[in-house]
C-alpha cells in the first residue's frame, strides 16, 4: 500500500466551468476548438492543470516530417474527404444504407437516444452497453434497444464486462457492479459497489487505513476520492484495475470484490490503465507520462513495482491500448499524436502515427488493427504489417468529439466469425458527444494496391508517424 502525500493542490480536479488550466492556453490542440467545446469541463479526458508540467524528454523526441512527407502527399492523408469512408448525411436516428468503401469499411447504422452525451462503451458478442452523462446505462442487442438501468449519481465514464458482471466507473468516484437477471435479460440489478460497504466499515476502525488525499483531509486507501476515469480487467478476468483523477490506480479481486492494493502512480490524474501481457500494467496520465508496472505475488496478496517510464511530455496522455496479437503499446495524447512501443520486456519506441488534428480521446486494438477516435470528430483505422503501420480509412459522420470506442469480431447469424481465409472483419462502435453511437464494419484487408500509395515508410526516412 502506498500513502498519498499530496499537498492538496487542485491539479487532479476538473477545471471549473468557463476556466482553463494553464496548459489549455498553450496547447495547439485546443486553440482551434469551438468555444463550447473548450468550456465543457467533461469534454475530454483529464488534462494537467499544473503550470510546471515536465518537459518532453529528448529520449522520446520524434522528428515529424512536414507537408512534403510521403504521408502528406499520399492518398492516405484523407483527413477531410475519404473516398472509402462513409459519410452519414442522414439524420442521426436512421440507419445508413450500408455503402461500402475501400478495404471493406461500412457504416452499418447509428444508435441514438436523447439521453445525454456518450462517454463510455463496452461490447461482448451482439450486446453493447453505453454510458452517458445522464447517469443511464443503455443495453443494445443487435443494434436494437434492449434495456436500460440508471445509477443513483455520477456520470458513467467507464464500462467493462467481466463474466456475468458489468462494472461501471463514475464521476462521483464510485464503481458500481451490475448483473442481468437470469429469468429476464432485460432486467439489470445493482449487486454491489467497490469497495463493499462492509469493507469500508471494517477498514474505518483502523487509523492506519487512512491516507492523506488533500491537505488536512484523509480518506481510506481502499476508496477513490475523485472521478473514476478508467477500468481495465486482466485477460483472465480475475482482477480489475481502476484509474482515477486522484492520481492512483487500485487493484480489485473480482471474485470477492476486495481491494488488494492502491498505488499512487502519477503526479496528476490517471486517464488510462491497461492490463497486458507478462503481468504488466500500463498507466497514462494528465502529467504527460506513460508508466509500466509489474504485478508480482507477495504472500497472499500482490504488489505492483514500477518497471519503466515510456513517455514524459507536456501534452496529457489521454488513451492507451495494447495489441492482443503483438507486444505493442499505443498511447494517444492531447496533441493529436499516437506514440507506440514494441517489445515484451524492455519496450523500445516504435514511432508515431499522425493524422488527427485535435486530441486523441480513445483507442482500441484488435487483430492487426488499431483504431483511434478524436476531438476532431474523426476515427482513424490503422493497420499494422510487420513493423510498419498504414492508414486504411478515415471514418467521418459524427458531429461531436469521438469519446469512446469498442470492438468485437464480426459474426454471422449462427454466431460464427465472418472471416475469409486471409482476412478478419470487426464490428466497431464509436460513441460521441453528439449523443450517438455509430456502428461500423471494418476489415483488416488493405485497399487495392493502386490506392495504397507510399505507405510503408521506415522511421529513418523521416516519416516516423508511419512506422
Amino acid at each position: 500500500m502506498y500513502a498519498d502525500t499530496s499537498n492538496g493542490s487542485s491539479s487532479h480536479r476538473m477545471p471549473q466551468q468557463g476556466k482553463y488550466p494553464p496548459m489549455l492556453h498553450s496547447d495547439p490542440v485546443y486553440q482551434s476548438a469551438p468555444h463550447s467545446m473548450a468550456e465543457d469541463p467533461d469534454l475530454m479526458t483529464r488534462h494537467s492543470s499544473s503550470s510546471n508540467a515536465p518537459g518532453y524528454s529528448s529520449e522520446y523526441t520524434s522528428s515529424i516530417s512536414g507537408e512534403c512527407s510521403p504521408y502528406a502527399m499520399s492518398p492516405w492523408n484523407q483527413t477531410t474527404a475519404s473516398p472509402w469512408a462513409y459519410h452519414d448525411d442522414s439524420n442521426g436516428d436512421s440507419f445508413a444504407n450500408g455503402s461500402s468503401g475501400a478495404g471493406g469499411t461500412t457504416l452499418i447504422g447509428s444508435l441514438v437516444r436523447e439521453e445525454g452525451h456518450i462517454y463510455s462503451l463496452a461490447a461482448v458478442g451482439d450486446l453493447l452497453y453505453t454510458g452517458s452523462d445522464s447517469k443511464n446505462i443503455r443495453v443494445w442487442k443487435k443494434q436494437q434497444d434492449l434495456a436500460g438501468f440508471k445509477s443513483s449519481s455520477g456520470l458513467v465514464k467507464s464500462i467493462v464486462i467481466a463474466g456475468e458482471r458489468i462494472f461501471t466507473g463514475h464521476q462521483d468516484g464510485k464503481i458500481r457492479v451490475w448483473k442481468a437477471s437470469v429469468k429476464n435479460p432485460q432486467v439489470h440489478k445493482r449487486i454491489g459497489s467497490l469497495p463493499r460497504l462492509r469493507d469500508v466499515l471494517r477498514s474505518s476502525l483502523n487509523p492506519s487505513n487512512y491516507v492523506e488525499v488533500k491537505r488536512h483531509k484523509n480518506s481510506l486507501w481502499i476508496k477513490h476520492c475523485d472521478a473514476i476515469s478508467c477500468l481495465g480487467p486482466t485477460e483472465d478476468g480475475s482482477l480489475l484495475y481502476s484509474g482515477s483523477w486522484d492520481k492512483t490506480f487500485k487493484v480489485w479481486r473480482i471474485s470477492d470484490s476486495k481491494c488488494l492494493e492502491s498505488v499512487v502512480a502519477h503526479d496528476d490524474a490517471v486517464n488510462a490503465v491497461v492490463a497486458a501481457f507478462n503481468s504488466l500494467v500500463f498507466t497514462g496520465s494528465a502529467d504527460g507520462t506513460v508508466k509500466v508496472w509489474k504485478r508480482e505475488l507477495q504472500g497472499k496478496g500482490i504488489k505492483h513495482a514500477p518497471v519503466q517510464t515510456l513517455l514524459k511530455q507536456e501534452s496529457a496522455v489521454t488513451a492507451l491500448a495494447v495489441s492482443p496479437t503483438a507486444p505493442i503499446v499505443y498511447c494517444g495524447s492531447s496533441d493529436g499524436l499516437i506514440n507506440f512501443w514494441e517489445g515484451e520486456h524492455h519496450h523500445a519506441f516504435g514511432g508515431t502515427l499522425q493524422g488527427h488534428k485535435m486530441a486523441v480521446l480513445c483507442l482500441v486494438a484488435a487483430g492487426a488493427l488499431v483504431i483511434s477516435g478524436s476531438a476532431d470528430k474523426t476515427i482513424y483505422v490503422w493497420r499494422r504489417e510487420g513493423g510498419f503501420h498504414s492508414c486504411l480509412s478515415v471514418l467521418t459522420g459524427h458531429t461531436g468529439p469521438v469519446k469512446c470506442l469498442a470492438i468485437v469480431p464480426d459474426q454471422d447469424e449462427e454466431g460464427g466469425l465472418k472471416a475469409g481465409a486471409n482476412t478478419s472483419r470487426w464490428i466497431v462502435y464509436s460513441g460521441s458527444l453528439d449523443k450517438s453511437v455509430k456502428v461500423w464494419r471494418v476489415s483488416e484487408d488493405p485497399p487495392d494496391a493502386l490506392l495504397r500509395g507510399p505507405q510503408h515508410v521506415p522511421v529513418d526516412q523521416g516519416a516516423m508517424y508511419m512506422r
